[in-house]
């Protein structure tokens, strides 16, 4: 067991989570699994903790924990149950944690990895839209490492001179535009969550797919961006690039731009952030330029996608705006995937919410998430309005 890297994954079930288990079955004498969380999904977190042979296991939802302890009955993995268990197993000092849990129930796991004081790999926004300031300050106190996920974030890291930040005069963070991307107004009133959730390039979860099509996703990726990368918020950019193989650029004082380039597959961020300092290989597809053919390029639409403006002005604001605008958008998207709303009425929700509410700034994460709690709350009365 001497060198091999402990690894947590808070998320197993999920998309990442499931990526991030594939490349670490890969190469079992790299990795050995400290941890593996899920909310409900109690038969896939079983399954992974038993092939990767997991020390501890947790389901989020604390009525299915006998189920758990049940299934894995006479392995040596224990297990447990309930958010203060995840929060609990985020902390419990792994090489390396991957945090996937969507949402701001992913925000006290992030923060109890971080003060752990090792690498964590972020798929979770909301940690840094909700609560980035208090996020980054945390690894700084902690010496925890922050790598970021995210295919765009990780491309700017891989480009960005970290020693040298001044040497870059623009960071560009591409969008492939999402389903939509050609649609008028008018027929994005009609879409459907089923055809909402269907991305053209990318296999993704339901609510992140959502933030594709509305485009709300790159809003949020650039207020993760202007945290991770210390540029000033009027050096990023965003750029709609249809074929998502380049996956975001850098460019320098000297007219250089350094792009990273791949197939759309979340492997590869994974294994760059997982192997990180050095490489590991990933089974994903090999990028055949002569296919491909063509890469094509188009400024972002924000009067069809307002969610655009709705983060940059958010984020322009500071305080508690990210927290609100993400809060108003998860409420917003459940509903619309419930059937409940329109599509084009989940950035009318969250411009909205952030007309109606507009608290000061956080100070801790229990402030954080007392803002998220009541963004909810006025983003569900404005829903139940337009629901109606």
């Amino acid at each position: 067991m001497a060198g091999m890297k402990s690894v947590t994954i808070l998320g197993a079930t999920g998309s990442v989570g499931t990526s991030t288990l594939d490349l670490i079955e890969r190469e079992p004498e790299s990795f050995r699994v400290e941890a593996l969380t899920a909310q409900t999904d109690v038969p896939g977190l079983v399954a992974a903790a038993r092939r990767t042979r997991a020390a501890h296991a947790v389901i989020g939802d604390a009525t299915l924990g006998a189920q758990l302890a049940e299934a894995l009955a006479g392995s040596n993995t224990t297990t447990a149950a309930g958010a203060p268990a995840i929060e609990e197993a985020a902390g419990r000092g792994a090489d390396w944690t991957m945090a996937a849990i969507v949402g701001c129930a992913g925000l006290r796991p992030v923060m109890a990895a971080l003060a752990a004081g090792g690498t964590v790999a972020l798929a979770n926004k909301e940690a840094l839209v909700s609560a980035g300031a208090l996020a980054m300050d945390a690894g700084r106190r902690h010496g925890a490492t922050l790598l970021p996920v995210d295919s765009e974030h990780n491309a700017i890291f891989q480009c960005f001179d970290h020693a040298a930040p001044d040497h870059v005069s623009r960071i560009i963070l591409t969008a492939s535009g999402g389903p939509f991307r050609t649609f008028t107004r008018a027929e994005m009133a009609g879409v459907t969550p089923a055809r909402a959730v269907k991305h053209p390039n990318w296999s993704m979860g339901a609510k992140i797919s959502v933030d594709s099509a509305t485009m709300m996703n790159k809003g949020l990726e650039l207020i993760e961006a202007h945290h991770l990368f210390p540029v000033g918020l009027d050096r990023i950019e965003i750029l709609v690039h249809p074929q998502s193989v380049i996956h975001s650029m850098v460019e320098y004082v000297d007219g250089s731009i350094l792009a990273q380039l791949g197939t759309p597959d979340m492997r590869t961020p994974i294994a760059h952030a997982l192997a990180w300092p050095r490489r590991m290989k990933a089974p994903v597809e090999r990028l055949d330029f002569a296919k491909v053919a063509r890469f094509d390029f188009e400024a972002p639409d924000t009067d069809r996608f307002p969610a655009l403006k709705l983060a940059r002005d958010a984020i322009e604001a500071g305080g508690a705006r990210p927290a609100v605008l993400n809060a108003a958008n998860e409420v917003a998207v459940a509903a619309f995937l419930g059937g409940r709303i329109g599509f084009l009425d989940i950035a009318a929700i969250v411009a909205e919410t952030l007309s109606r509410y507009d608290p000061p700034a956080p100070e801790s994460l229990d402030a954080v998430i007392a803002v998220d709690g009541e963004a909810r709350i006025v983003a569900g009365t404005i829903m139940e309005v337009k629901a109606a």
